[in-house]
């Protein structure tokens, strides 16, 4: 028998935010259908045990313009809506949610706060995308971390820094004195 892991949603006009959180989740497969059909299956847990869910979105999907980050916590998916219009839910039909999905109130943005401009911060995630490629797409993401390698400035940046950051605040205390 499977479980079922959290997933969190948050949406714009044009897209919506999956995240499931399932951390060093073996053998991901996600496969989103232009229908709006998302499913999740994966292994994780020291029992490796499986993990699966199968939502059936409120509206069709864009399969070729969304988006997957499958990383060392979780799964993060940016869906493109077939139509850009704000969803009463995320779910078809009128009933309560299953108790694993909730809102990702860290990417919520109200329907009349929505002007267009995605300013969320995605940390340098590499998406890969699902389009034209069907149904399963657990084999092209097994070597995908998630992980971005960051690397360290050198001495002669970071003095420049230093400096630039000491006329900031020299220039911060004179305003501040006047």
């Amino acid at each position: 028998m499977s479980r079922h892991p959290e997933l969190k949603w948050a949406q714009r006009t044009d897209k919506v935010f999956l995240t499931v959180q399932l951390p060093d989740a073996k053998d991901a497969k996600v496969n989103l259908d232009p229908e709006g059909v998302f499913s999740f299956s994966g292994k994780a847990g020291s029992g490796n045990n499986l993990y699966e869910i199968k939502l059936e979105l409120f509206d069709k999907v864009n399969v070729e313009e969304s988006k997957i980050n499958i990383g060392v916590r979780n799964i993060f998916c940016i869906l493109e809506k077939a139509e850009k219009v704000w969803w009463k839910r995320l779910l078809r039909g009128d009933g309560k949610p299953p108790h694993y999905v909730k809102v990702d109130w860290d990417k919520w943005v109200d329907e009349d706060e929505d002007n267009g401009m995605d300013n969320l911060d995605l940390g340098g995630m590499d998406f890969s995308k699902l389009g034209g490629m069907g149904g399963d797409m657990g084999d092209d993401f097994e070597d995908s971390d998630g992980e971005e390698v960051v690397s360290k400035p050198t001495d002669a940046t970071e003095a420049e820094g230093d400096a630039k950051m000491e006329e900031e605040t020299a220039e911060e205390k004179a305003t501040a004195s006047n």
